[in-house]
């Protein structure tokens, strides 16, 4: 028997009864040991993409000496650091694995957030940095969390969280020292701390406006006075606050009153806002150096990350060192000119890079590892733009597999992003690397209401609009049609969460278009789904989806949800969710897979019993990605052999 053809016909998971009231314990999967092969042998197997390793999450000390970062080598995501000259990394925590992390102003501690089984309900606690002492500030909860930052000192830091209604975010104090935290604001929806004044008291606070804009408020940490700051009439997004160092104003990005993001400086004596760099591309990863000398900066250019350096007093542009195509993370250390930059890319799966940007050459000091796959089995992918029915015009990153002469003209998988408001971007995807080199095509689409394309087009999606983005997926396939490099007649839909639910409604919306579909934690109901939503969403579907009290939405999507078209999903689907998913709930799946069944369509269910909205377990993650795998084979490439 082939591999493949092991592949089509096993999905490698046996039955593991679960407690709750499923009835298909089939549905959930029970991890088997797997055999990822031969190092050089060809097909590799996709274990192995999924074993290639860096870091997911970075951050730089503040006195520049040592690098944080997240890594799932383990299998479970833990933190490990590792000296910002190089050298060998060290683990310091174990056991469950956490979800976030911050440095302490004094280097010699982080904070790190962990929750149970991906319900996002974090707990925050204290580990120093020998990893041999460890203390809870606050035990995991009901609440949903959201960190902000500490005060110079790291005396106190300031956090949202629900806990007084399970809605509303509201801002508190903690103080280590006593271990008490206050209520500071009481927020309406989503309030988040994002950066304090160097020395004074005063914090910016996001209030979230929708999914892809938010207004802006100062808040004084000691007696919760707040005022607003930015609310302007058409809303905007305002990101990557960096402080100068006296306090005196901060540099930020934003696209208020123009498409795409600019780099801007507010004075506070002046309460004026000014630009300094305004290019047709969104500015990303504002930082400040610690001295006020240097400011970095990222530009976003068709989902490509682009470096830029300039000194402040000058505005001369520096040079920047030459880095692998992908999409980058940077930040300046606080109390040091380091300037430490993660890169995520084709073929990069997490490399991390300290640079003293007085000096020539920046140092890696994380080497991320392929997994004994070769570099030149990475494909980088070609931009292509394509024009929709209505005439907007769509992109998307396309990766083709090199040439095969037993199958020359590729099937081809459509990948759909979540968000909404998110953009498909060249950062390490191993299973999409995978099914390239298997001989399948992928389109990492951005449809509408994606972000990157400016402001205008983050927007055709918004409430009545829903279905135009659902719509350019089957526009994405008659484009397609007229391209020699791809069969358009063996197409297949995949997405996770909001691309989830597109691959729902396309299946069901225009049957006929697509061969077969891969569902992530996606939505099947929209007025359940944003009735039932995490306290987070809800802050931001007012506005992107409308609003789920009034009758009017409730009607829209009671229409335009994909449940409604489920009998006409006439082609294999493949459904992956997680059980203790708070965002998009288990049960929009359940019933969308229950409803297929009933009207006898082909569907198979991976429900796994300890994740949430993402597999955060390595061994999660294999389970699924070699179901996966085999299911798209099956689907677009031994269908014509079976058929012969």
């Amino acid at each position: 028997m082939s591999r493949l053809v092991f592949l089509a016909l096993s999905l490698l998971v046996t039955p593991l009864a679960i407690a709750d009231d499923w009835p298909y314990p089939e549905d959930t999967p029970r991890i088997e040991p797997v055999n990822v092969g031969l190092a050089g042998e060809r097909p590799a197997d996709i274990v192995r993409y999924l074993m290639a390793n860096g870091a997911l999450s970075a951050a730089i000390s503040p006195d520049g000496n040592t690098v944080a970062y997240t890594s799932r080598i383990t299998g479970d995501q833990q933190l490990w650091l590792v000296d910002a000259q190089g050298g060998w990394p060290r683990q310091v925590t174990f056991g469950n694995g956490i979800r976030f992390f911050r440095w302490t102003p004094d280097s010699e501690t982080l904070l790190i957030g962990r929750d149970a089984d991906g319900n996002e309900r974090e707990g925050f606690y204290l580990i120093d940095v020998s990893g041999e002492r460890e203390s809870v500030l606050l035990t995991q909860s009901e609440a949903f969390r959201s960190f902000g930052m500490f005060s110079d000192e790291g005396d106190a830091f300031l956090f949202s969280s629900t806990e007084r209604n399970g809605r509303d975010f509201d801002i508190y104090r903690f103080d280590r020292a006593t271990g008490q935290q206050i209520r500071l604001f009481e927020g309406n929806f989503g309030f988040y701390p994002r950066a304090w004044q160097p020395g004074g008291e005063l914090v910016i606070v996001d209030e979230t406006r929708g999914e892809d804009g938010n207004d802006v408020h100062l808040l004084n940490a000691t007696n919760g006075e707040i005022n607003p700051l930015f609310a302007p009439a058409v809303s905007a997004a305002y990101s990557d606050y960096a402080w100068r160092s006296d306090g005196s104003g901060f540099y930020l990005a934003s696209n208020e009153d123009r498409e795409f993001a600019g780099l801007g400086y507010y004075d506070l004596k002046q309460q004026q806002l000014t630009w300094l760099k305004t290019p047709d591309a969104d500015i990303e990863n504002v930082t400040l150096s610690h001295d006020d000398q240097y400011i970095a900066w990222t530009s976003n250019d068709n989902g490509f990350t682009r470096l830029h350096l300039m000194a402040i007093d000058s505005g001369e542009m520096l040079p920047v060192p030459t880095l692998p195509d992908g999409v980058y993370n940077v930040a300046f250390a606080s109390a040091a000119n380091q300037l430490m930059i993660r890169i995520s890319g084709p073929a990069t799966p997490g490399d991390v890079l300290v640079w003293d940007v007085t000096k020539a050459a920046p140092t890696t000091v994380v080497q991320s590892t392929l997994a004994g796959l070769s570099r030149d089995d990475f494909v980088s992918p070609e931009v292509v733009n394509f024009t929709a029915r209505d005439g907007v015009v769509l992109q998307g990153l396309l990766y083709l597999p090199r040439l095969n002469d037993t199958d020359p003209t590729p099937p081809m998988v459509i990948n759909v992003h979540g968000g909404p408001t998110a953009q498909a971007r060249p950062n390490f995807r191993p299973q999409l690397q995978y099914l390239i080199n298997t001989g399948i095509a992928v389109l990492d689409i951005n449809v509408r209401g994606s972000t990157g394309f400016g402001k205008t087009y983050a927007r055709l999606d918004n409430q009545e609009k829903r279905l135009d983005s659902v719509r350019d997926l089957a526009d994405a396939v008659a484009f397609f049609a007229k391209d020699d490099r791809i069969d358009a007649n063996r197409v297949a839909v995949m997405g996770g969460s909001y691309g989830g639910y597109m691959v729902n409604a396309v299946l069901g919306s225009y049957p006929g278009v697509f061969d077969a579909g891969v569902s992530m934690v996606g939505v099947s109901d929209w007025v359940r789904a944003l009735e039932d939503a995490s306290p987070s969403l809800k802050a931001s579907d007012r506005i992107e989806y409308g609003d789920i009290t009034e009758e009017r939405w409730q009607r829209f999507y009671a229409d335009n949800s994909p449940i409604n078209n489920a009998e006409r999903i006439d082609v294999p689907l493949l459904v992956q969710h997680g059980v203790n998913d708070p965002r998009d709930p288990v049960t929009e799946s359940d019933r969308l897979v229950q409803k297929i069944r009933d009207n006898g369509g082909e569907v198979t269910y991976l429900r796994f019993p300890d994740e949430g909205h993402s597999l955060a377990k390595q061994k999660n993650r294999v389970a699924f990605y070699r179901a996966m795998a085999g299911f798209l084979e099956a689907q677009l490439m031994l269908r014509d052999i079976a058929d012969e």
